[in-house]
């Protein structure tokens, strides 16, 4: 624990989890590379050795009122954190003493590694892979625990399903393992938070980039600040992106506009204001089935087994946030910050649901539905952070409460052919299929017409009140010695309007969820650590769409997460993290045999993480991760010899970055992934894969860079993620993305 400054950082505390750990500036800060070193390091200026550990004649810092405290360690206090540190235990902590295995990716690397979209960062990070998201959002494997919720942004709970975008981030921070602590309910394997750009005093720039790839996508984005005084900043990030990829009738527009004010209301008081406009449209592409070997079929690579007018997804967001910081002493400060979302949603798509390659090999059966979502979410959160000493012994104690009010209403109509009468139809493969805007021929040669309006699915009017409060104490103990202890309480009440039932059902879930972790460190440069944390799960999902049936009567799913591991930075700049753990859940289920008695089924999932970051050499920095997952699907009679879906046993990732020249780099990087399953009957299977990628960039001036990302280097036909048997994805082949960015 740094004491006596570092947890001043005013970033302390954002209601979030994980105020960030941010690049110094937008051309200085640390690389993702260097995000495992301790905190008497300080991020680099744009023009220093990056691997240079700061020293106290580093006087360079002064970006949001930075200022840099000298003794034994060399402290950053200000307005932001740097990529050394993280606020997971809702401190500034470095990253050195969090007992929990974490990545971080800055806005630095994003931009270096080409990165325009959060599976691509997942890619190459350790212990996490991605899941299909049904073409249409986001979705995580955590540790083998697939989720579309566990995103935040800025620390506030982001869980509507869509793919994020990256072009307002400083960086991004993805956490391994439950910790309902930090999150409240879900982050059952873990969490994603981005942490967005906010405004700079005493600093005026325009950066921007634009960029097109070989497969016809392009887009631009612009980053604008302006400082008014030294009390008032303006800072705009926006975003166009034209979509377009290797599939069939793949287009698309993102757009997203984030103009952002901070104000300094007084010498101990900053408020930070932003506004966000999202409005994503895209083509759906739910992929290809799989054949009599469980395995994609190859020779369909080139077919979209949807419909080119009807498979689509468009979304419209208005988000604002306000983060209001106060320090009453140089040892008490406070916090409160203000969400609110606004989203409309909806996703119109046909998908292959059933093949049989052995009997029928020429068919394909087709099903299909349009779902609509309108959500909105206020949460409202604040912390009051304090540090004394009991003794010789020292306490960083927070204590915090969140409220989050949700109303979500959502509905499905399913596909209905009129010469089917239901949600199937077959038709004859070929591309492309014979279907367009909802009318066919099917493989009898009969025109069919669909109709998304006869056969309604489902139809609820949710809302959801969450209360919690939660308390933590960040005990040094000794020098070598400091203990974490804390816990949550949260109480989740959901009322579902089940609106064709007419029907309306209630539950009220309370959890308390504790965590513990121990850092031992026997060098002030070594850290080993053990934890013990919690989460829950309430019966209504990630997306609480219904409590129907025996949904109502059950007690949340509830995980618990053991972890042990060892962090290490050298002092030649390199890092070294390992992890084991364990995740063990349990879920009530009715009994077979007596539905009015549960059985508690436990399921566990094991795992090793290991990663390497950091400097090499002068010119040779690496980034590398592997992770070994093993688990089995338990039912009430024990284990069923099944394998979890999406677990691939092992997985790694490495990248390489050169710097040839003071102007030119190279990069070079290889991702691999093991086979796993598809679906929970072990049946089909997604094949392993290693892609190899690269890059290479010229630094034409100080405000001048051009760029090319080279992805699948030796154009191999690969299959990332599914969502079911017969929905699997086909990668991309060989590809490059060219792009020029600057700043002045």
């Amino acid at each position: 624990m740094i004491r006596n400054s570092a947890w001043l950082l005013r970033a302390t505390a954002l209601s979030s989890i994980l105020v960030s750990p941010m690049a110094l500036a937008e051309e200085g800060g640390e690389t993702g590379a260097e995000t495992e070193r301790g905190a008497a390091e300080v991020p680099p200026s744009s023009t220093s050795d990056a691997s240079a550990p700061a020293t106290a004649g580093d006087l360079a810092l002064s970006e949001d009122g930075l200022s840099i405290s000298y003794g034994e360690e060399i402290v950053v206090t200000g307005d932001v954190l740097y990529s050394n540190q993280v606020n997971a235990l809702k401190t500034p902590t470095p990253v050195l003493n969090v007992p929990q295995s974490l990545s971080i990716t800055t806005e630095e690397e994003i931009t270096k590694r080409g990165f325009n979209s959060i599976g691509q960062i997942v890619d190459y990070t350790p212990g996490v892979s991605t899941s299909q998201g049904e073409g249409h959002r986001d979705a995580i494997v955590f540790r083998g625990v697939r989720s579309t919720a566990d995103f935040f942004i800025d620390g506030v709970r982001d869980d509507v399903q869509y793919y994020r975008a990256l072009y307002n981030l400083e960086q991004v921070e993805i956490l391994r393992g439950p910790n309902a602590l930090l999150f409240g309910r879900g982050g059952t394997g873990g969490i994603l938070n981005r942490v967005t750009k906010k405004g700079v005093f005493d600093e005026t720039f325009v950066g921007y980039q634009a960029s097109v790839d070989t497969l016809g996508e392009f887009g631009f984005q612009v980053d604008a600040n302006y400082s008014v005084n030294e009390t008032v900043a303006f800072r705009i990030n926006a975003m166009y992106e034209r979509l377009d990829n290797h599939r069939d009738f793949y287009d698309g527009d993102r757009i997203g506009i984030n103009p952002t004010a901070k104000f300094q209301l007084g010498a101990n008081t900053v408020l930070d204001l932003s506004y966000e406009f999202i409005d994503h449209e895209r083509f759906i592409d739910r992929g290809i089935p799989t054949g009599a070997d469980g395995r994609p079929v190859e020779a369909f690579e080139d077919i979209v087994f949807g419909d080119p007018v009807e498979n689509f997804n468009d979304l419209e967001a208005h988000t604002f946030r306000a983060l209001l910081q106060h320090d009453f002493s140089d040892s008490l400060k406070a916090n409160f910050s203000a969400f609110y979302g606004d989203y409309d949603k909806v996703y119109s798509n046909f998908y292959a649901s059933d093949y049989d390659e052995a009997n029928t090999p020429g068919v394909v059966t087709l099903d299909g539905y349009v779902d609509t979502t309108q959500r909105e979410n206020l949460i409202l959160s604040g912390n009051l952070v304090g540090e004394f000493e009991t003794g010789s012994i020292g306490h960083t104690v927070i204590v915090g409460g969140e409220y989050i009010s949700t109303s979500s209403d959502q509905n499905r109509f399913n596909s209905f052919f009129d010469t089917t009468m239901d949600d199937n139809e077959v038709f004859a493969i070929q591309r492309p299929l014979l279907l367009r805007g909802g009318v066919g021929t099917n493989a009898a040669g009969l025109t069919t017409i669909n109709s998304f309006t006869t056969d309604l699915n489902d139809d609820t009017r949710v809302d959801i009140d969450v209360f919690s409060a939660y308390i933590q104490d960040e005990i040094e103990v000794a020098e070598w010695l400091n203990i974490v202890l804390g816990a949550r309480f949260d109480s989740f009440d959901i009322t579902v309007n089940n609106v064709p039932a007419a029907e309306i059902r209630t539950r009220k879930d309370e959890e308390f969820s504790p965590r513990l972790g121990l850092i031992f460190k026997p060098q002030e440069n070594i850290s080993i650590y053990a934890s013990y944390s919690e989460s829950f799960l309430p019966r209504s999902g990630e997306q609480f769409t219904d409590i129907n049936g025996d949904d109502n009567a059950l007690d949340p799913n509830t995980f618990t997460n053991l972890e042990a591991g060892i962090k290490w930075d050298f002092q030649q700049g390199l890092s070294l993290t390992a992890a084991v753990f364990e995740i063990e859940q349990s879920s009530p289920q009715p009994n077979d045999n007596d539905p009015a008695t549960l059985d508690v089924i436990d399921s566990q999932i094991q795992g090793f993480e290991l990663q390497l970051s950091g400097q090499v050499t002068d010119f040779w920095s690496i980034t590398a991760g592997y992770s070994y997952l093993d688990g089995e699907q338990v039912d009430e009679f024990g284990n069923t010899g099944l394998r979890l879906r999406e677990l691939p046993e092992n997985m790694f990732s490495v990248w390489n970055a050169f710097q040839v020249t003071d102007k030119f780099g190279l990069g070079l990087g290889l991702t691999y992934q093991d086979e796993s399953f598809v679906n929970n009957g072990n049946t089909a299977i997604l094949p392993s894969y290693a892609r190899v990628d690269a890059s290479a960039f010229y630094e034409v001036s100080d405000n001048l860079r051009l760029q090319v990302n080279i992805e699948n280097l030796t154009d191999e036909l690969y299959f990332p993620n599914a969502h079911a048997t017969h929905q699997v994805t086909v990668g991309a082949p060989i590809n490059a993305r060219f792009s020029i960015s600057g700043r002045f």
